[in-house]
């Protein structure tokens, strides 16, 4: 019970005091996600710089910023401050399966394991999975992060 009001403490300090919350610029893309059966939405920016030596932007590109504006529940606003918190500093390619690792621990209902190495902070989201209405508002953020960053790499022709 300790470790549930851990996590619970992390998803509200993530609301009250949201990381990189604000729409910033430069950036290459941005996606507008809603979830439609709560009205949950979010605005995503991300910013992407060529890995060194690179000519272009490619999965190692790094994501150098994300920004959002939003309004909704608790997890999802939370869920994105965390996502920021994330993704920000790393490839493209150390972001997907950052992705890939969330989505799968939110598709476990509440029974998988999460690799707390990779999820960090984005762990004490696992009690989520258990309620399948709140599975959209989690992965608001991050699937507006896989839109924005999709149209940058389609925009570089990667």
């Amino acid at each position: 019970m300790q470790l549930d009001a851990m996590y619970q403490e992390i998803i509200l300090d993530h609301y009250r005091n949201p990381h990189h919350k604000g729409l910033r610029d430069p950036h290459d893309a941005e996606a507008h996600h809603i979830n439609p059966t709560c009205g949950d939405e979010v605005t995503l920016r991300v910013a992407l710089t060529p890995a060194s030596g690179a000519t272009g932007l490619d999965e190692k590109a790094i994501v150098s910023d994300v920004s959002y504006e939003g309004m909704g529940c608790s997890i999802s606003q939370a869920s994105t401050s965390v996502l920021t918190d994330l993704l920000i500093g790393r490839s493209v390619a150390e972001g997907m399966e950052t992705l890939n690792a969330f989505t799968e621990m939110m598709q476990s209902k509440g029974k998988g394991e999460p690799d707390e190495d990779v999820l960090e902070d984005a762990v004490a989201f696992v009690g989520v999975s258990k309620y399948p209405a709140r599975i959209k508002c989690a992965l608001l953020g991050w699937m507006a992060w896989k839109d924005a960053v999709s149209q940058s790499l389609e925009k570089e022709g990667a």
